[in-house]
């Protein structure tokens, strides 16, 4: 959604204005009917509280709203054009380890003299930056942008990538949807459910969880309706690009204002601790920066009690001015909590800064088809095209038949052999493509990649039209090029799986090694005809034969020749 048609501004950097000024936003709202648009700082919470203790801010402001008459629907994927524009950042943290670690044992003390349960410690990581700002925000929203936004206010930039709702008001139903607990996510579907169990199942992260979603039942408490509070969702995962991270839902009915509801609620208490007061406290001592729009609140207000907040993490912060930016990442620190573990995920989460958004892409399988035998390995291309699916959360519901009645039609006038191409895209829609095929004997020449894939590119473990990972390593003037990882182990060729003959066994590469689960591979392991073990590039040398096997050719006998030089 874009905003159009600014009637008026609204902000503040002096703490007596915030809410008298929040007051007046929702009151034009409501007459003129526009629809305000903007933020609140983390350093905006003693307005609403005084006896949250924040640390001083330095010349931004802690309310910012623009007035607008109008709106219009933008296309997420318009973004992906500007992304290419974003330059190589380096994002330096603000806090050295040795200060990091001494925090979270200061933390714990705390902790363990009762004066906190729980505390979100965070730092900032910062940049120099001179770019188009809206590759940043494209690089940051794209593919998690369900609470995202790009705010231009002058001299300063927001770019916010969060999926976390702070609250959502609709009439008189207020919601919340607090998260704790978050984990990587593997490179397969598999991965993910052994992952994804672990997080459900892990007594940290649901008793982290827990508190959280009790303090802002409590919050919420103060502004509804007698017995409406109510939880219906406790524990959820939610799949993000790169990350497991486990919610809760918190409903009720209340007829309080605006601005009543940020008495209760602000600043969210995902990214405070418990208990709010005595957290705050111990984080303003702590932590040596203000974090400005970092865990403060971005979003709207529109008539007819319809409102939306963020929390504002995985979010960016521009000054236009000094052409520098800065991005809070943090987490929740308990007794358990080791400095380790706590800095890695704090790391993780700044992922997000350096991966870059993946272009858009489609899921295929190519598939055989003969006029004697139809579609050879129906059943496993459409179980994994199924699975990839559900892995980077294309629509998949009830599409098993349509590929089989979508190949069905792909092939009704055939009478020769055919290549037939069934692709998937992120909008469910599914299309057809077909080649005549011709068998052949011939042995293919290969040789050996120059440079080692990485393992973790998830793009090699499934098979889309993002064959970046696969046309860099290829070499010119062969017929295939073999691949190996970082750790010297052969994985696969670009068009298929590899099988080593050594000694009077035939081999193939694990898929922890970094590839493709062929169909054909999973057919001949079943029969026994093949097994899994890993394969060292050195061991080339024994191989009495390699072969490059996929579901189209089958068996390809390979010639590994030496590297061309240059």
């Amino acid at each position: 959604m874009k905003f159009t048609d600014l009637r008026r501004v609204i902000v503040t950097e002096k703490l007596d204005e915030v809410r008298k000024y929040l007051l007046n936003v929702e009151d034009l709202v409501n007459e003129k009917g526009w629809t305000a648009v903007g933020f609140l700082s983390y350093e905006a919470a003693p307005a609403f509280d005084s006896a949250l203790s924040v640390v001083q801010p330095k010349g931004f402001p802690l309310l910012w709203f623009g007035l607008y008459e109008n709106s219009e629907e933008i296309q997420a994927e318009s973004l992906f054009s500007l992304t290419d524009k974003l330059p190589a950042l380096y994002w330096e943290p603000d806090t050295e380890k040795e200060f990091y670690n001494n925090a979270i044992e200061r933390i714990k003390k705390q902790i363990e003299q009762g004066k906190t349960y729980q505390v979100n410690y965070t730092m900032r990581l910062r940049t120099m930056f001179n770019a188009d700002l809206r590759s940043l925000f494209a690089h940051l929203a794209l593919g998690q942008n369900k609470y995202a936004a790009y705010l231009d206010i002058g001299d300063w930039v927001i770019c916010s990538a969060s999926h976390e709702l702070f609250f959502e008001l609709d009439g008189e139903t207020i919601r919340g949807r607090p998260m704790k607990g978050t984990v990587k996510r593997g490179r397969t579907t598999s991965e993910d459910a052994e992952i994804s169990a672990w997080l459900r199942a892990s007594a940290k992260n649901r008793a982290e969880n827990v508190m959280i979603v009790d303090m802002i039942r409590n919050d919420i408490g103060r502004i509804a309706q007698t017995g409406s509070v109510h939880v219906p969702e406790l524990f959820t995962l939610e799949q993000y690009p790169t990350l497991f991270q486990m919610t809760s839902t918190i409903e009720a009915k209340t007829n309080a204002s605006i601005v009543q509801i940020f008495d209760a609620l602000f600043p969210c208490a995902s990214i405070t601790g418990a208990p709010k007061v005595s957290t705050m406290k111990i984080i303003s001592e702590l932590e040596t920066s203000p974090r400005n729009i970092y865990c403060g609140s971005i979003g709207y207000i529109a008539p007819h009690r319809k409102s939306r907040f963020n929390v504002a993490i995985r979010t960016a912060l521009v000054n236009k001015q000094t052409q520098s930016a800065e991005y809070g990442i943090g987490g929740g620190i308990v007794w358990d909590s080791t400095s380790t573990d706590e800095h890695s995920e704090a790391l993780l989460k700044a992922q997000v800064l350096t991966n870059p958004p993946a272009q858009e892409f489609s899921l295929f399988e190519t598939l055989l088809w003969t006029p004697d035998d139809g579609f050879f390995l129906l059943d496993r291309h459409i179980a994994r095209i199924m699975d990839s699916a559900k892995y980077f959360g294309f629509p998949s519901d009830e599409k098993e038949d349509k590929f089989r009645q979508a190949l069905k039609m792909a092939v009704i006038n055939a009478a020769s052999p055919k290549r037939v191409k069934i692709l998937l895209n992120k909008l469910g829609k599914i299309s057809t493509e077909v080649k005549d095929f011709s068998f052949t004997s011939k042995m293919f020449r290969a040789c050996l990649a120059k440079e080692a894939i990485n393992s973790n590119d998830l793009f090699l473990f499934h098979k889309t039209t993002n064959r970046g990972a696969y046309e860099q390593k290829a070499i010119p003037g062969f017929d295939d090029t073999l691949l190996f990882n970082e750790n010297g182990e052969l994985t696969e060729f670009t068009i298929g799986n590899l099988v080593a003959e050594i000694g009077e066994e035939f081999y193939t590469p694990p898929v922890q090694c970094g590839l493709l689960a062929g169909t054909f591979r999973a057919e001949l392991i079943e029969d026994g005809r093949i097994k899994e073990r890993v394969i060292k590039i050195e061991e080339l040398k024994k191989c009495s034969h390699v072969f490059l096997i996929n579901s189209l050719r089958k068996w390809v006998e390979i010639k590994i020749e030496k590297q061309p030089v240059g």
